[in-house]
């Protein structure tokens, strides 16, 4: 009885030691779930530069809405026509107001704004 016993402990082991083998062995389970990790980290990759980019057009939209109610809110100047663009926190302003003050004004208003790098002034004075 014993032998009987010693040969189901080493048939036990031998496929212990198989299946232990076999573990070792990168299989298509494993190669898919390795190429699904690493595609997955460069999707996160790309969706952290595009959140990126998005923040910063958001950014952008936030100042002009910002420039343009200031300008809105300033008596001289909310007749006037004035645009308001802003790429990466760069002002320009464009259009055409009365008075080379209004220019100046417009362009102090814009500068004032939280977040502005830089104003470009387009304005062109018209005069009646």
């Amino acid at each position: 009885m014993k032998i009987v016993e010693n040969i189901k402990l080493i048939g036990v082991s031998m496929l212990l030691v198989a299946g232990l083998a076999a573990c070792d062995k990168p299989g298509p389970a494993e190669t898919a779930g390795k190429k699904i990790d690493q595609t997955a980290d460069k999707v996160s990759e790309k969706m952290g530069e595009q959140s990126a980019k998005a923040g910063v057009a958001i950014d952008d939209t936030e100042i002009t809405t910002k420039v343009k109610a200031a300008i809105f809110a300033e008596p001289g100047l909310k007749t006037l026509q004035i645009s308001v663009d802003t790429v990466k926190g760069v002002v320009t302003l464009s259009g055409s107001v009365d008075t080379q003050s209004n220019s100046n004004r417009a362009k102090e208003l814009a500068s004032s704004v939280a977040g502005v790098n830089g104003v470009e002034n387009r304005l062109v004075v018209k005069s009646n």
